[in-house]
């Protein structure tokens, strides 16, 4: 696949329509990094006038996995991925539109080599940070994603 946002957001659509429905978009895409907005409204708020942590960990979780798959692509291997842990973190509430960002793609080709020199599964931590209009981060999530290629 050809990783463009508009590509993926329709992916989105057909595969994870729970994370579209929810304002989830992915704005950009490079080797390096992807970059995701949510915007709080009905659709995910919580109670409190903010939005839904699940809905964070919705956006959250995008960049990380678009930088993973993307990554797997590029290798022109077989790689099973999984997340195995996730931790989180809130500091501000979420209102607005908050972009999500995640920095880890040379970390995770390096996994995936690893995986294939080795033959032997990689656990690799990617963050992502969410941050609202103003720049101040409000929630930074950690998920550790499980890599082995597959012979």
């Amino acid at each position: 696949m050809n990783f463009t946002p508009r590509k993926v957001n329709f992916f989105n659509l057909i595969k994870l329509p729970l994370a579209y429905l929810g304002g989830v978009r992915v704005k950009s895409i490079t080797d390096r990094e992807v970059v995701v907005s949510i915007k709080h409204r009905w659709m995910n708020q919580n109670p409190f006038k903010s939005m839904f942590w699940a809905a964070q960990g919705m956006a959250a979780e995008m960049p990380t996995g678009v930088l993973v798959m993307k990554a797997i692509d590029d290798s022109k291997r077989k790689v099973s991925m999984l997340v195995t842990r996730q931790e989180a973190q809130f500091f501000k509430k979420a209102t607005g539109r908050i972009h999500f960002s995640c920095t880890g793609g040379n970390e995770i080709r390096d996994a995936i080599q690893k995986s294939i020199d080795t033959g032997e599964g990689q656990v690799i931590v990617l963050t992502s940070e969410g941050k609202n209009k103003e720049g101040v981060v409000v929630s930074k999530f950690q998920f550790h994603w499980s890599l082995r290629v597959k012979k």
